[in-house]
């Protein structure tokens, strides 16, 4: 009786949790025997028949069978083997003519393999590297050990000499040995005499391989426009491939090897690049720079990279999410409660949400918004790979694959709603502070008795007075048009902007003018700058000079020394005139507050 009541009270709560759940299960098979990772899982309508399937690289047990696979629902359509490991797996449109089914590319070792309604379609391969000399010297010198009539033995070299000479390269040179040196130097002294004969009359050649691969958009930012592939390689590049012709359009050097990428923007406008690399930063890249612009320095390793609208979410390997802008500064950090193993992004499209998933070592699947915990996901072993959008028919799916070859699939209910702090339980702890609340005194009771009485009036009182200072700020801005007060020239003849920057701790200060015509096409010449000032209190080598021409749309700094003379720590005003040769009014002026010099009071 005792167990009977266990098991329905087991089953009473598995239905309830169901119930409460945001997700529907449905499919779950842990002998589905794929391993993969976020980077290989791609979801894409291959056919154009409105049946989205997903796409699968699929390293193998052990990483020693890769294939190529393709499932509809829960069964698996095709499979193909791969020469190598793959690295990521993209699908994007290459051209506008109809019917517009979308193209895979798998990137898989030096390669790219493009798929078109999964049929091999076309290959790229990465450029050669130029090899190291000192290591081709070697190989056409190296012999056969048999060769010992030959003519010329004095320049030929044995193998086992072959092998110091190469670890020496390798331990010393900036250019790292070739494939065919490397395994060379793995073999025992009995098989490298057969290896050198093979390879000894081929040339040397360095190839590298494909890291990491996303894609950018053409020049449209529609869901369906044109997009280019991405590359990332192992000799620190990133490319940019022509969606038809395959062509580089682009090649940019990093100082590391990237191992994630996010892009945002199209190519032929205007574009973002993230690269998060093997040194433990992540670079930001433009249009135009071949290097890059930005560097954000991680304390530890990166372990996913997220862009979640403005926001770059980076997984590290201590166990930590953190959030920064494009330019490198931190928003926030949340700490997880397990090793973080893979990430990718939720985006919900029907209610404009974008989160980031987390998949933990202790099977947890964690959703968050910034910093807001949205949902935790439970799952029968620790996930490896996540992917979320349209399978089948249904939009909001999310495919998860695990550590042991297990596939699950999950589907978003249609009522579900992200709350944030939806996934902690119980209540926040701010809720358990009580509020300070100061009692009502007599006062307080008087004073609303009399806005109750009076309200008309005192909002007439405060209506005049603000109608009054606005007409104060109003006739306060002519006049400093008038004066030319103001540090924006007024009139169109002359287009002019002056910005002052004041520089050290005195009794020296660093004056520095920045003046600009902002008009566009005209050059403006002709110009004087003066300065008034307490010459009791300040010192200044020249206070009139001349203004060469002026650019359009260039800022010229002007700058100039102000010597403190006061040893009582007493500042005042500069007063800054921009004069047109042969006009008494100022064109513009500036006031500037001299700071007090702090060289001065520690005499």
């Amino acid at each position: 009786m005792a167990a009977a009541f266990s098991s329905d009270s087991d089953s009473g709560r598995a239905e309830s949790n169901e119930a409460s759940s945001k997700w529907l299960d449905a499919h779950y098979d842990p002998m589905a025997n794929i391993h993969t990772f976020s980077a290989c899982l791609a979801l894409a309508d291959l056919h154009g028949d409105g049946e989205y399937k997903l796409v699968v690289g699929d390293l193998g047990p052990g990483g020693q069978q890769p294939h190529l696979k393709v499932l509809k629902g829960p069964a698996v359509l095709s499979e193909s083997p791969l020469p190598a490991l793959p690295a990521a797996a993209v699908t994007f449109l290459m051209e506008q003519h109809e019917p517009r089914t979308p193209a895979l590319a798998l990137a898989s070792g030096p390669c790219v393999y493009v798929y078109k309604n999964l049929r091999p379609y076309f290959k790229f391969s990465l450029p050669q590297l130029p090899p190291n000399p000192l290591e081709q010297d070697l190989w056409n010198q190296a012999k056969e050990v048999s060769d010992v009539g030959d003519e010329n033995k004095e320049d030929r070299i044995d193998p086992l000499t072959l092998k110091e000479m190469l670890e020496g390269i390798r331990e010393k040179a900036e250019v790292p040995l070739s494939v065919q040196s490397l395994r060379f130097l793995q073999l025992e002294l009995s098989e490298m005499e057969a290896f050198v004969n093979q390879h000894k009359s081929k040339s040397i050649k360095r190839q590298t391989v494909i890291t990491t691969m996303t894609t950018l958009k053409k020049n449209l930012a529609d869901e369906d426009a044109v997009s280019c592939l991405v590359l990332g390689t192992e000799s620190k590049e990133l490319l940019v491939l022509d969606p038809e012709a395959f062509t580089i359009l682009a090649k940019m050097s990093l100082p590391s090897v990237p191992v994630f990428l996010e892009v945002s923007g199209q190519f032929d406008v205007e574009f973002r690049l993230a690269a998060a690399c093997r040194n433990g930063n992540i670079y930001m890249l433009r249009r135009d720079s071949k290097r890059p612009k930005y560097c954000i320095e991680l304390s530890a390793q990166p372990v996913g990279l997220v862009r979640v609208h403005k926001v770059l979410v980076v997984g590290s390997n201590q166990d930590s999410l953190h959030g920064f802008t494009h330019k490198g500064k931190r928003l926030w950090t949340v700490q997880m409660p397990a090793a973080i193993l893979t990430m990718n992004l939720l985006e919900q499209c029907s209610r404009g949400l974008q989160a980031v998933m987390a998949g933990l070592a202790n099977g947890e699947v964690r959703i968050y918004h910034d910093k807001a915990l949205l949902n935790v996901i439970r799952t029968p072993d620790a996930v490896t790979s996540l992917c979320f959008g349209r399978y089948g028919r249904e939009d909001n799916t999310l495919i998860m694959t695990t550590r042991g070859g297990g596939l699950i699939i999950k589907i978003l209910k249609r009522t579900a709603v992200f709350a944030e702090g939806a996934g902690e339980a119980g209540p926040p702890p701010a809720q358990a502070v009580k509020l300070n609340v100061p009692r009502k005194t007599r006062l307080y009771v008087d004073q609303t008795l009399r806005e109750r009485e009076a309200g008309t009036a005192m909002h007439r009182a405060f209506q005049a007075d603000l109608y009054l200072l606005r007409l104060r700020a109003a006739r306060a801005y002519v006049q400093a048009l008038e004066s030319s007060l103001s540090p924006v020239s007024a009139t169109a003849r002359e287009p002019l902007k002056l910005h002052a920057v004041v520089q050290g701790l005195g009794p020296t200060f660093k004056l520095t003018l920045h003046l600009q015509n902002t008009s566009t096409a005209r050059p403006i010449l002709g110009l004087l700058v003066c300065f008034l000032y307490n010459e009791v209190l300040y010192a200044l080598p020249q206070a009139f000079f001349k203004v060469p021409l002026l650019v359009p749309g260039l800022s010229y700094p002007l700058e100039t020394f102000v010597e403190s003379l006061s040893d009582k720590g007493i500042s005042d005003i500069i007063k800054v005139l921009v004069l047109r040769e042969g006009q008494s009014a100022p064109l513009l002026s500036a006031h500037i507050n001299m700071p007090m010099s702090e060289g001065l009071a520690a005499a």
